[in-house]
């Protein structure tokens, strides 16, 4: 029995070793981490229990019988995040580039399906150069079967992503799949073609940062929820992310000793909104104001500017936030904002976190590059997603809620819960201005002084429509709150709202406009 005992040992220690030492320094030197090191920042300290440490692929075509490694290139098992269950899967570069096989899928579908099983969260750490070329379609077939379990597991327990190296091909549409997606800047890259194929194909030039770098994905596409510095800073976020959401669509968010007094009233809020109504200020001053402790962990927050997504508590308890964002293209919707809004508030209510709205929108951003892409289609995203949510939804009328934006944006017409509206707002089909030049074009075109005409109607039209009194008197807003009192409110409503239970008719799914 020592012998045997010794032989275990010898195979787990090559295992712990990856590719080998050069291999890892060689990890280090571009600045990443190894696959066991990410594990370990990740997890509570000692929670990991390793999986599969000893498979081996099965191949031996092109030479792959002289390349065999334990754990053939990924290290799977669970462990523990502030005491909760995970599953992980970390991708080992160090072993023939971290690139996928048949034995290699299995591995990660075994803790999908166990993961699927128990009801806890799955997290990817993905460092691969794609499918292993060796294996021909079994590699590819492996992928698919990674793919399927994705979808499946998709708004039953969170699936997050994090990019630590080069994905290309196959192993970008994972992650595509998962419900966040985390990047490093300067070492992780997300791509179907690389920049070689991109030139021979299309003749480009574009470098690997420029065509699926972190900040490209972060700005342009919106493939990217969160950017960090380094792997450390990643891999703390994808903690702090967890401790917002449930372990799995049967269960309630998790909810935190808070020592913010639920009465607590911010003065600041009395004026933040500008006299002048065309100007910007930042709806994060009113959010950070409002949440506990004024920690607001927010999600993609360098795409889609004009909308801010991301999860604070109240009282405690978890909530997704959604507002518009006056200090970015007026807070006005367009179709990319409407993409990133309509994805977060569908995850949401997938996982029971209550929805906090704050509304201050002009309308849709109008323009033909707007209508020849879909702003109809992309917009209804939005609108879509917030109709089918069954979760509490809390929505804060602070100022501008103009047109079918107002409807959008979780009104009391699409099953807003409780609707609330500062002194401060507007509740109309348009701005004062292009209403009166619509209502009163003939008076205006008459008028000898025109532009006195003009502002005399928009005065008028300001104080019969432009305020909140006319949508509280038909009951479309619960009630005119003073700003100070937004946190105290939205904390009760939602403690009243806790044993909520809606539910939609029965269907296979719905087809929202994709």
């Amino acid at each position: 029995m020592p012998d045997k005992i010794t032989t275990l040992r010898e195979r787990k220690a090559l295992a712990l070793k990856g590719g080998g030492d050069k291999r890892i320094a060689a990890q280090h030197k571009k600045g990443k981490l190894t696959a066991r090191e990410r594990i370990d920042l990740l997890l509570d300290e000692n929670s990991f229990q390793e999986l599969d440490m000893l498979v081996r692929h099965r191949s031996s075509d092109f030479g792959l019988d002289k390349q065999k490694y334990y754990g053939d290139g990924v290290v799977t098992g669970h462990g523990r995040i502030e005491g909760r269950l995970v599953f992980v899967f970390s991708q080992d570069f160090t072993v023939l580039g971290g690139s996928l096989s048949e034995a290699y899928g299995e591995k990660i579908c075994k803790i999908m399906d166990r993961a699927m099983e128990v009801g806890a969260p799955v997290i990817g750490l993905n460092d691969s150069g794609g499918a292993r070329i060796q294996e021909g379609v079994v590699s590819l077939g492996a992928y698919a079967d990674i793919f399927l379990r994705n979808t499946l597991a998709s708004g039953v327990v969170p699936q997050i992503s994090a990019i630590m190296g080069p994905c290309a091909g196959g192993a970008v549409y994972s992650p595509a799949i998962t419900d966040f997606i985390f990047m490093v800047r300067n070492t992780s890259f997300m791509f179907v073609t690389g920049p070689d194929v991109v030139k021979t194909v299309t003749h480009e030039e574009v470098t690997f940062d420029q065509l699926g770098g972190a900040d490209t994905h972060a700005n342009k596409s919106g493939v990217s929820h969160l950017t960090a510095e380094n792997e450390l800073e990643c891999l703390q976020a994808i903690r702090k992310l967890v401790g917002f959401v449930p372990q799995n669509n049967m269960e309630e968010p998790p909810i935190v000793a808070c020592e913010d007094p639920s009465d607590r009233m911010d003065e600041s809020l009395k004026t933040v909104i500008p006299d002048n109504p065309n100007k910007a200020y930042d709806m994060k001053d009113v959010i950070s104001a409002v949440v506990d402790e004024r920690d607001f962990f927010e999600i993609h927050k360098d795409y889609a500017q004009n909308i801010i997504v991301g999860f604070g508590r109240l009282g405690g308890r978890a909530v997704g936030v959604v507002a518009n964002q006056p200090a970015s293209l007026a807070g006005v919707l367009d179709i990319d904002s409407s993409k990133k809004g309509a994805r977060f508030v569908r995850f949401c209510d997938a996982f029971n976190i209550p929805l906090v709205t704050f509304v201050d929108v002009p309308g849709f951003l109008p323009g033909t590059d707007q209508e020849w892409r879909g702003i109809i289609t992309n917009g209804a995203k939005l609108l879509y997603a917030f109709c089918e949510a069954t979760v509490p939804k809390i929505t804060v009328i602070t100022r501008k809620a103009y047109g079918g934006a107002y409807d959008v944006m979780s009104s009391k017409h699409i099953r807003g819960d409780l609707n609330f509206a500062w002194p401060s707002a507007e509740i109309a089909v348009m701005g004062p201005k292009g209403a009166v030049e619509i209502i009163f074009k003939k008076d205006i075109e008459e008028a000898q002084d025109k532009e006195k005409v003009t502002d005399q109607k928009i005065n008028e039209y300001r104080e019969r429509f432009a305020n909140p009194y006319s949508a509280a008197d038909r009951g479309y807003v619960d009630e005119i709150i003073e700003p100070q009192e937004t946190r105290l409110k939205l904390i009760a409503g939602l403690e009243m709202l806790a044993n909520k239970v809606v539910s939609n008719p029965a269907k296979k799914h719905g087809n929202i406009p994709l």
